[in-house]
Order: C-alpha cells, then structure tokens, then sequence
C-alpha cells in the first residue's frame, strides 16, 4: 500500500512541475510582449526620423514617391 510520504513527496514534484511550466509560459509571453514594444518602438522612431526630414525640407521641394527631399542641403528651423 502507498504510504502518506510517497503521496506527499509525489505531490510536491507535480507542483514543481506545474509551477515550472507556468514559469515557462510567463517568460514566453513576456518575451513576444518584448518583441511587440521593440517593433513599436523601432516603427515610431523611423516615422519620427521621417517627420523631421519633412519638415526641414524647403516647401515644394518634397519629392513624395521618394520619401526624400529633393534638394541635398534642407533649411533649418529657428
């Protein structure tokens, strides 16, 4: 017959297990979240970039199926 402290001791390695595989998913999870803000992040620091070079560019020199400013040196603003 099964004795209390293998019915114990088999209990505490199931909760190691499960606790270890819910640490497991937490850290996955946490880890795509991460991976999400990067892009985010990386995504509003080029539209920012974008932005200010728009904004520089002297008015009507804007060539929008480039992206660029049409002329190399763009004025500055005070």
């Amino acid at each position: 017959m099964i004795t209390t402290p293998k019915i114990m001791a088999g209990g505490l390695l199931l909760a190691g297990v499960v606790g270890l595989v819910l640490a497991i998913r937490a850290d996955g999870a946490r880890s795509i979240t991460n991976a999400f803000e990067r892009q985010n992040n990386a995504a509003a620091h080029s539209a920012g970039d974008a932005r200010s070079e728009f904004d520089t560019c002297i008015d009507g020199l804007w060539d929008f199926g480039a992206g660029k400013c049409r002329r190399s040196q763009a004025r500055s603003r005070h």
